[in-house]
């Protein structure tokens, strides 16, 4: 439905063309166009998610190896053990399988909490619906803040600025206007024309939506490029972690296998076994344990009001040790409420608070709490006024002006940041007398610094009259006349001092970014705990060097008057300085910060811009219910390391161990078979280490990723776990006298019980009778033993190349099995006073 070069055509022949019209569709046809063209997506659901999340089970280069492999021995070999072999790998994919796919479909229920929605008009009234249901057609009201939901042909504006750095890379806002173009305008130059994926810096506007989905430009440049979100701590850590284990697999298969075959063992016997290694020493399951980890914490997150977008971020939630925040809504109540209304000499003006309302009932740009209160605190009658324009609030002037008339005068009415107010202003208005500005100037300031240093925020009010004028623009606001200063008061939130307390207490600093000058950020700052805080001001910032400037943000506790681009430099210098900073930001300058931070967060009535961009969706702007979601995400990462510690500790001495004694016995000491029963078994307790409790010392501080620690702990406790397969190996050989079939069973069992039971021993850093697991895991753990015990002694034995084994080899096993166990707990004690993560 789309149309090419929609910017060169007439908006009436657009609005043809798409069978529309200025006011819209009606609902039913907008219901019979989503139908035809799809949901405005860049990217479609797969309609078989659950097919391709089987498949990719099946995917790993090692399992399709072991796949034709055991294919291969199926036509030249055992079909017994190719069967058993197949029917392994279809069971560890299958549970991998479940437990990604619940995950799966936890996230999608809770995204739905969070989508984004954009107004547009339905049967001649202003809708708001969710941005995947805009279709070509459809008439969107745009206003500041406003993401756009698809590519638009402007129909009017009014001091429309849109910011396009996301598409053209051009960093200054762009002014939008309803003209006509050549077909031949690039890009850039397309001021009649609004982009997916850009969004409102200021003013308002109404657009025709010509394009949705991957019929936008946004949606074509995607396709090309493929842009995938910048890769998080933990993510980085998971591929490293990944490149090692294959390294260290590599290394283990070529040269078990070379040595096998140069000790002439059958070629594909030992290819078999060289495979069913690399299968035990990966830990397949590492992507549907922290598929189902970050589910599982997604979803205990939402029962805390904390709704995560980006799966990944959680971890990085959990390792987040500077948050970076505005105080409104957050330190304090978010409720502004005017204390008074003063003039130019201080005393109290209701004409001052009369112009204040005038402005704030008129203007039509964005929703905010500031004109809320003014038009809540008290309500003048405005019926002989009419409110003729109006110039929008933007970041640059920091003021907002409405053009409105009683019949008889055309007035300026302004308001805005008070250097702002002062910087248009020619005089002031004391009692009925007209003052020079700089015979005023001064005392004006003083009341400024005295109210700002109580905590109150000030806006100056001022008025000019436009005799005959019916429009106005930004070239209007000077030579006016300063009214006076509205006092407003937002209180600090009760319980706010014991959260930044509480925050401190888990490793996480609190950094307040604020545009409010430094007198009431300080004051603000010492309301809620931070004794003597640090300040940085804009100015600071632009005198300080990006070199210098990570020292002197990691020292500060405060950076007011801060300007919307300074913020991404905040966050680029502490991440310089060695944090994992999170931010929090709801307004449009917010979004390049949240970009830049590695834990994006945003609250649910935020603007579209930085919802979009959040990470994180907070449904109470509240620091308490982010406290609370630090706490989930340190445990959703203690609880998926736990598994990387299992996979690379027993599993990795196991194996180990089983390619040393390939070398010198004159069989193999477990078959393909054998091993990936071994491995499948012990899967089974780690599925559940989700449900685990988490120690304190887990949740007190930060933790991050660290392969550095992971080997280290790998070659630690693979190393005990080797030594203990030794003594079983001596134990069976020359105590036993065991056969090849004696010996494979006897390895078995004592390889899978004490594979298990280290399970409850590494999961946690204290002792294990200190820091019980979780009842899902003891009763897996249980379960797995008592299965490992009987499999000998059932017909299934024989298929597995089993045999019984007499009572007094698993008396000895299990002499063996609690040395291993006590010594474990020894040996972690002992790395732990070594080794911190």
């Amino acid at each position: 439905m789309s149309s090419p070069q929609f910017w060169s055509v007439p908006p009436g022949d657009l609005i043809r063309h798409l069978r529309s019209s200025v006011d819209g569709f009606s609902a039913a046809a907008a219901a019979n166009r989503l139908r035809d063209v799809g949901p405005n997506r860049l990217h479609d659901r797969p309609r078989s998610k659950t097919a391709l999340l089987l498949l990719r089970q099946f995917t790993s280069p090692i399992v399709l190896l072991l796949v034709g492999a055991a294919l291969l021995s199926l036509l030249v070999h055992d079909s017994t053990d190719a069967y058993i072999i197949l029917a392994i790998v279809i069971v560890s994919g299958l549970l991998g399988f479940w437990q990604e796919h619940d995950a799966a479909n936890t996230v999608d229920k809770l995204l739905a909490v969070v989508e984004l929605k954009t107004i547009v008009l339905r049967d001649g009234r202003a809708t708001c619906i969710p941005v995947d249901d805009v279709v070509p057609g459809d008439v969107v009201e745009l206003s500041a803040g406003s993401g756009i939901p698809a590519d638009c042909r402007v129909l009017n504006s009014r001091d429309l600025f849109v910011n396009e750095a996301t598409l053209t890379g051009e960093t200054y806002p762009i002014e939008k206007l309803p003209a006509e173009l050549s077909a031949e305008t690039p890009l850039a130059r397309r001021t009649n024309a609004l982009f997916m994926g850009t969004h409102v810096i200021s003013g308002s506007g109404r657009a025709l939506v010509v394009g949705t989905g991957r019929d936008t430009e946004f949606g074509r440049v995607s396709e090309r490029l493929r842009v995938r979100p910048p890769e998080t701590e933990f993510e980085r850590g998971v591929r490293q972690f990944g490149v090692f284990l294959m390294e260290v697999t590599l290394f283990l298969v070529v040269t078990i296998f070379a040595v096998n075959v140069y000790l002439e063992k059958p070629v594909v016997d030992s290819f078999l076994f060289a495979l069913a290694l690399a299968v035990g020493l990966t830990p397949q399951l590492l992507p549907a344990v922290i598929s189902v980890n970050l589910a599982k914490g997604a979803k205990g997150m939402a029962a805390k009001q904390v709704i995560v977008k980006r799966l990944a971020a959680i971890e990085n939630f959990g390792s987040m040790d500077v948050l970076c925040s505005d105080k409104t809504g957050t330190l304090t109540e978010g409720r502004v409420q005017v204390r008074s209304a003063l003039d130019a000499s201080g005393t109290e003006s209701e004409r001052v608070l009369f112009y204040a309302y005038v402005n704030a009932s008129f203007q039509t740009g964005f929703a905010n709490p500031i004109d809320t209160a003014v038009r809540d605190h008290r309500s003048f009658d405005l019926g002989a006024w009419q409110r003729l324009d109006e110039v929008p609030y933007d970041f640059t002037r920091k003021r907002l002006s409405v053009l409105a008339t009683d019949g008889r005068h055309h007035v300026l009415v302004s308001k805005g940041a008070v250097e702002a107010m002062l910087s248009v202003c020619s005089a002031a208005e004391i009692g009925d007398a007209h003052v020079p500005i700089a015979e005023a100037e001064k005392e004006i300031r003083q009341q400024y610094t005295a109210l700002s240093s109580e905590g109150f925020r000030t806006l100056g009010v001022a008025v000019r009259e436009l005799p005959d004028a019916t429009v106005v623009s930004r070239d209007d606001e000077h030579e006016m006349t300063f009214l006076g200063l509205l006092v407003l008061h937002d209180p600090v939130k009760r319980d706010v001092e014991a959260t930044v307390r509480a925050l401190k207490a888990l490793g996480v600093t609190l950094k307040v970014i604020t545009g409010d000058n430094a007198l009431v950020a300080t004051q603000v700052a010492g309301r809620v705990g931070m004794r003597e805080p640090v300040v940085l001001t804009a100015s600071d910032l632009r005198a300080t060097s990006d070199e210098a400037l990570p020292v002197r943000a990691a020292g500060a506790d405060v950076f007011a008057e801060i300007e919307p681009n300074q913020k991404e430099r905040i966050i680029r210098a502490l991440q310089r300085a060695g944090y994992v900073v999170g931010y929090m930001g709801d307004g449009i300058n917010d979004a390049p910060a949240l970009h830049a931070a590695d834990v994006s967060i945003s609250v649910q009535n935020a603007a579209d811009v930085a919802k979009a961009a959040a990470d994180i969706v907070l449904l109470e702007q509240d620091l308490g219910v982010l406290e609370q979601g630090v706490r989930e995400g340190r445990k959703t990462f203690a609880n998926t390391l736990k598994y990387v510690f299992m996979a690379t500790s027993a599993n990795f001495g196991n194996m180990f161990s089983m390619a040393g004694a390939s070398l010198f016995l004159p069989f193999l000491p477990l078959l393909p078979k054998q091993i990936l029963l071994t491995n499948l078994l012990t899967d089974i307790p780690e599925l559940t280490i989700g449900t685990d409790r988490v120690d304190a010392d887990w949740i007190e501080r930060p933790h991050r990723w660290s392969v550095r620690f992971i080997r280290r702990f790998m070659l630690t406790f693979g190393a005990l776990s080797s030594v203990f397969d030794y003594l079983t190996f001596g134990t069976l050989l020359w105590l036993m006298n065991a056969g090849p079939v004696e010996f494979r069973t006897g390895w078995f069992l004592e390889s899978v019980v004490s594979a298990t039971l280290i399970v409850l021993v590494v999961r946690t850093r204290g002792r294990l009778i200190a820091s019980l697991p979780s009842r899902s895991l003891l009763i897996a753990t249980a379960a797995v033993i008592c299965l490992t015990l009987v499999l000998p002694f059932t017909p299934a034995a024989a298929a597995f190349g089993f045999a019984a084994v007499p009572v007094s080899f698993v008396a000895v096993m299990a002499a063996i099995v609690l040395a291993y166990v006590v010594s474990a707990e020894r040996a972690k004690q002992w790395f732990y006073r070594r080794v911190s993560l």
